[in-house]
């Protein structure tokens, strides 16, 4: 509960600290295997140095697994400082953390919306670009595509949409993990 300083008292931020480090663990776990699903049922079969969509499905995804590993990071850090409150250091690694966290998922939070946005935009031609016939180098597998094509639109976009939520989690519980540590720095 706040003080009249609007501070909390050291068994409150332990309890919040603690709560807020738990769903950031949770939430940055769930990303990270989004990440990994959509990596491994799509892109790895699509991303091609020269096109510039496919590159950019790919950048958005590694920065997405980047600011999922960021965020567990930071729940393990808040974990931490929730049992030991005293060390400066701690409570700076985890100011560090949550900024850098926070700041990763936003930038992953406009890559998915890009890439969204680009997958729409062309009805899905770049995710299902290596099941094409025009495609000279793929012709003779062209009847056998390397993925499942009947879902992959669909699949993807539902993926993309979950970690696009997941790092909207991870923003605010950043955020609410910088606030704490502010609190605890008296900054």
């Amino acid at each position: 509960l706040p003080s009249a300083s609007g501070h909390l008292d050291p068994s409150s931020r332990q309890r919040v600290l603690m709560k807020t480090g738990l769903i950031l663990l949770i939430i940055g776990h769930l990303n990270f295997i989004t990440g990994a699903l959509v990596h491994g049922t799509v892109l790895r079969f699509i991303v091609n140095p020269r096109d510039a969509v496919s590159l950019q499905y790919a950048v958005a995804n590694a920065a997405s697994v980047v600011s999922a590993l960021l965020t567990i990071s930071c729940g393990i850090a808040a974990l931490m400082l929730s049992r030991y409150l005293a060390p400066a250091a701690l409570k700076w690694v985890v100011f560090a953390l949550s900024a850098s966290s926070s700041l990763g998922c936003l930038c992953c939070l406009l890559g998915l919306a890009t890439s969204i946005g680009l997958t729409l935009g062309s009805q899905g031609r770049t995710l299902l670009a290596p099941c094409t016939v025009g495609d000279i180098t793929l012709a003779p597998i062209s009847r056998q595509c390397p993925f499942d094509p009947t879902r992959v639109y669909s699949s993807t976009l539902s993926l993309w949409a979950i970690s696009l939520l997941l790092n909207s989690m991870e923003i605010v519980f950043g955020i609410r993990c910088l606030l704490l540590t502010l609190d605890l720095l008296h900054l």
